[in-house]
């Protein structure tokens, strides 16, 4: 298993989204927070995706984009976002290979909880893994986006 480090340049991933594969690549050239979370409506989850979804403005104001990842499929994340009004991008890593190669590890059975930020360079700028300080992922974020936007 692969472990991303910053410097590191965004890896090429075939994710799923809602109108079939997307390469997050294809997006460099903005800066870009991609979060990966275990399951959709599950507390922890959720209190994170609202976290993003309530500072969401700010990530766009320092030119950012959020995107989320999980294991979930495509339909569980349209669910999910219009449940909690998520006005970012949910995406699909089936059976959680794209999570391994960017070193994302599973914690007593339990995909991952990581956020990568990667400049507009497609370069990896930071990594926060924690799997219970659902809030800091969104802090550690943020910040890290408003330093690149001074850049």
């Amino acid at each position: 298993m692969a472990e991303l480090n910053p410097g590191d340049a965004m890896p090429d991933s075939p994710f799923v989204g809602p109108e079939g594969a997307v390469q997050l690549r294809d997006r460099i050239g903005k800066t870009l927070v991609v979060y990966f979370y275990p399951k959709d409506e599950t507390m922890g989850c959720t209190i994170e995706a609202c976290g993003f979804r309530d500072q969401y403005q700010d990530f766009m104001d320092a030119g950012a984009d959020v995107i989320g990842v999980s294991r979930d499929d495509v339909a569980s994340h349209e669910k999910f976002k219009a449940h909690h009004r998520l006005p970012f991008t949910l995406l699909t890593d089936p059976q959680g290979k794209i999570a391994e190669t960017w070193g994302v590890k599973s914690l007593l059975g339990l995909p991952g909880r990581v956020t990568f930020v990667f400049d507009k360079h497609g370069k990896l700028a930071h990594k926060f893994k924690s799997t219970l300080r659902f809030s800091k992922h969104i802090d550690e974020a943020l910040r890290v986006v408003k330093q690149l936007a001074k850049t």
